[in-house]
């Protein structure tokens, strides 16, 4: 599973799924702090979609960690004020980067959460069409 897919899972999933993920690394591992978590500001690119062209809309707020497990260096980035959420993504990234025994059984836990996020998002889209507007064209004669 690559690392935008896992990502993006735990982030729209249930934040008891990447404590316990990261809890269980703390239990069996040394978990290294190589930049505690800190705030920083990124550019949040967006597409325009008439022209399809690229620009800059502005700025937003980021929380960033990384870690260390095993001599491999994880990664943990989240918009807003989550100290310890990106220190618990950061493990968890560490954990697949290093390949870790444990991570074998993350990948059917993390597909299975991401059938919940899916499901989540077509209800609430199901929630919102039903408000939808339907216009019709008059056929004047």
């Amino acid at each position: 599973m690559k690392r935008r897919r896992r990502t993006e899972i735990l982030i729209n999933g249930s934040r008891t799924l990447v404590e316990q993920l990261a809890q269980t690394i703390t239990d069996n591992y040394r978990v290294k702090a190589i930049q505690e978590p800190e705030h920083g500001l990124v550019m949040m690119k967006v597409r325009e979609t008439s022209k399809k062209s690229l620009f800059y809309l502005g700025e937003a707020l980021v929380t960033e960690c990384k870690v260390q497990v095993e001599e491999v260096i994880g990664m943990g980035i989240v918009i807003g004020d989550q100290k310890d959420f990106a220190y618990k993504l950061a493990i968890i990234d560490a954990a697949f980067e290093a390949q870790l025994a444990e991570t074998d059984e993350w990948i059917k836990l993390l597909e299975s959460e991401e059938e919940k996020v899916l499901q989540a998002r077509r209800l609430e889209e199901q929630s919102i069409l039903k408000t939808k507007v339907q216009f019709e064209t008059m056929d004047v004669s």
